[in-house]
C-alpha cells in the first residue's frame, strides 16, 4: 500500500492499522491507548499539527472518528543513534540500479535500534534518492554486494528476477579446514539441502523435518596459510552458492557440517549478547551477483571489492 506521506530524512512514514471496533471513539483515543503512556503530549501535538494522515493524505484531527480510517500514517520521532564506524562503497549507479559494497555491522534496512544507521537510509540521504529500495537483503553481520532499485517504474522487472531465482549469488566465508569433533568428514564440493524455518519471535533459524526449501553448494577454495586457526584447527576459504534465500541459510548450512563460520555469534552456538567488536567481523562476504539485465537484456555481473580479514 502506497504511503500518502513522502520519505523524510531517508525514512518512510509509519503505517498503523486501526481496529474495526473497540472502546475508542476517535483515532486519537486509540493512539493514546497504544502510546499515551510514553508521550501523550506528543500525540496531541501531532494531531493538532496535521501530521497524522489517512489513506487519501487528508490530515486527521483530535475528533476524527475511529471508523473513518482503516490505516493512518505518521512520522516517528527517531531517537539519536551512534554512528556505526563503517562506510558504504558505490560500485555502480545508473537510472535503474545502484550497486554497493555493504560493510559488516551495517543493516540493510531500518529496524529495531538501527534507523538512520542502515544502508538504505544512509544511501537515500547521501544520494538524495528517496525512492531507493533494496532488491534483496544482507544480514547486518554479512558484508558485500547489495543491489538497490533507483527507479520505481522499472523496479518490478528486477523483482521478478529474484522471485523466479534467476539471480545467481556467490559468497565466500572463512571457517575451519576440517569439521569440528563429532561431525563426519565432508567430501567437497557438497550440496546441502534441508528444510529451514525462522519465526519472528525466535532469534535463530532452525532445521526441521520436511520437504527441503533451502539449498547451498559449498566448495573449498583454499586452505589458509599463516597462523589462522579456530579452536586449534586450520582455517580455509570456501565458496558458497545458495539456490534459495532463507534467513541465515549459509550460516546454518556451514554449521551443520561442523564448519561454523569464524566470528559467528549465532551458529553453531548462540553466544551471550555483547557489544559489536569491529575487529572481529563475521567472516562471510557476498562476493558476486550475476543475472541477465531485464532492461538491456545483456548478462551482467557485479563483484565485491571487499576482502575477508581472516582470508590470508
Amino acid at each position: 500500500m502506497q504511503s500518502p506521506l513522502p520519505v523524510r530524512d531517508g525514512v518512510n512514514a509509519t503505517r498503523l492499522r486501526l481496529p474495526d471496533e473497540g472502546p475508542w471513539g476517535t483515532a486519537m483515543d486509540y493512539m493514546m491507548h497504544r502510546w499515551g503512556h510514553i508521550d501523550p503530549q506528543g500525540i496531541e501535538d501531532r494531531f493538532d499539527a496535521g501530521e497524522i494522515v489517512g489513506e487519501t493524505g487528508i490530515a486527521l484531527d483530535r475528533t476524527t472518528p475511529l471508523r473513518d480510517h482503516t490505516f493512518i500514517w505518521y512520522y516517528r520521532t527517531l531517537p539519536p543513534e551512534t554512528r556505526i564506524p563503517v562506510e558504504l562503497s558505490i560500485l555502480h549507479q545508473d537510472e535503474h540500479l545502484l550497486v554497493v559494497d555493504k560493510p559488516h555491522f551495517l543493516p540493510t534496512t531500518p529496524g529495531g535500534t538501527y534507523i538512520q544507521e542502515s544502508a538504505l537510509v544512509r544511501l537515500r540521504n547521501q544520494l538524495e534518492l528517496p525512492d531507493l529500495i533494496p532488491m534483496h537483503r544482507l544480514d547486518r553481520m554479512t558484508a558485500g554486494i547489495l543491489l538497490l532499485s533507483t527507479n520505481p517504474e522499472t523496479r518490478g522487472k528486477y523483482q521478478v528476477l529474484f522471485e523466479k531465482r534467476q539471480v545467481r549469488k556467490e559468497y565466500e566465508c572463512v571457517s575451519a579446514a576440517l569439521p569440528a569433533p563429532g561431525h563426519p568428514a565432508v567430501d567437497l564440493p557438497i550440496v546441502v539441502r534441508n528444510r529451514m524455518t525462522k519465526s519472528r519471535s525466535y532469534l535463530l533459524a532452525e532445521v526441521i523435518d520436511g520437504e527441503p526449501n533451502a539449498e547451498t553448494r559449498i566448495e573449498l577454495l583454499r586452505t589458509l596459510d599463516g597462523g589462522a586457526s579456530t579452536g586449534g584447527r586450520r582455517r580455509a576459504l570456501y565458496r558458497l552458492e545458495p539456490h534459495s534465500g532463507k534467513t541465515h541459510q549459509l550460516r546454518v548450512h556451514m554449521a551443520s557440517l561442523g564448519l561454523g563460520i569464524v566470528n559467528d555469534a549465532f551458529y553453531p552456538e548462540l553466544l551471550d549478547k555483547a557489544p559489536d567488536d569491529y575487529t572481529k567481523p563475521l567472516q562471510l562476504l557476498a562476493r558476486g551477483i550475476r543475472f541477465v539485465d531485464p532492461i538491456s537484456r545483456q548478462p551482467v555481473e557485479y563483484r565485491s571489492r571487499l576482502r575477508l580479514s581472516e582470508a590470508h
